[in-house]
């Protein structure tokens, strides 16, 4: 603990980390960290790079798979009441990095604002929505997002807004690693039609998705023009099982988790549809999900 002394209140070592992810598997980081304020992250930042520590950040985990051999250096998530903080301002709203991405949806409709609704039903903090630019078949965060404010390797704090600010599928041009928080433009809109829109959203999910089961959404990105479940299905892939990892039968794109999987067998199974798929459509899927 000596890299981080006078810190001990917020990292802990040899942290069972794949339990913080939405698959539950996978094993120990080295090192995790919860930074309760701007400062403490930056500080934190600082000891990292003297000590040469590789830094991951971490969200809700809902997009990740933790190797089962765990991983060296320090995982920062950022939580707490300064970073799960957010705040309306008319047809304004600013959320810091841990804010609930469901809670903004609900919190926005209840309002009468539109331009989340769409969202609804994608778990996730707001700051790995906005890296991984979240969204679905209804649309996405950064059609929304007017800057965000974030903190380099070096621990500096700077903001980017649009028009520099660039969002496309499932990605962003943010190479800063900390996105601390961003301001969201929406638009006065009907309570009752923005409702009724998240109630389709959920329905829609419900009906296509394994909801009640260990997965992480999506695994591949859809190709340009293509989707990567409906070539996955046409492979005949549902179904597909290795070790305790299988291809979901409700929803190709989806690897579900049962008992006893490790994150081999998913690791395993992923690379099997890949090449299955790039066998049969000459298309290389690229993933969605990420990986440590």
């Amino acid at each position: 603990m000596s890299i981080f002394n006078g810190l001990k209140e917020i990292v802990e070592e040899n942290y069972p980390i794949g339990k913080d992810s939405w698959f539950g598997l996978g094993g120990n980081a080295e090192y995790y960290i919860r930074p309760r304020t701007v400062e403490e992250l930056s500080e934190v930042v600082r000891r990292c790079n003297e000590n040469k520590l590789p830094i991951h950040v971490i969200g809700f985990g809902s997009n990740l798979l933790i190797r089962d051999q765990g991983l060296r250096g320090a995982v920062i998530k950022l939580a707490g009441s300064n970073f799960e903080k957010f705040d309306f301002q008319g047809d304004k709203l600013t959320a810091w990095a841990g804010a609930d991405l469901n809670k903004l949806v609900l919190e926005s409709v209840k309002k009468g604002l539109a331009g989340l609704e769409s969202l609804a039903g994608i778990p996730g903090s707001l700051g790995g929505a906005v890296r991984m630019n979240a969204g679905g078949n209804f649309g996405d965060l950064g059609t929304a997002i007017e800057s965000v404010t974030l903190m380099d390797n070096q621990g500096n704090v700077f903001e980017k807004s649009k028009p520099e600010l660039v969002f496309d599928y499932r990605q962003c041009n943010i190479t800063a690693k900390f996105i601390l928080n961003a301001n969201i433009k929406l638009v006065e809109s009907s309570h009752d039609q923005l409702m009724r829109t998240v109630k389709e959203v959920w329905i829609y999910k419900k009906n296509t998705q394994p909801m009640n089961s260990h997965n992480a959404g999506c695994i591949f990105k859809n190709p340009r023009g293509m989707s990567a479940g409906a070539m996955i299905e046409r492979t005949g892939l549902k179904g597909l099982q290795i070790g305790g990892a299988v291809v979901s039968d409700k929803h190709a794109n989806f690897i579900v988790a049962n008992q006893g999987c490790t994150s081999s067998d998913v690791i395993a199974l992923i690379e099997q549809v890949r090449q299955k798929v790039r066998d049969k459509f000459e298309v290389d899927l690229a993933l969605e999900l990420e990986i440590w």
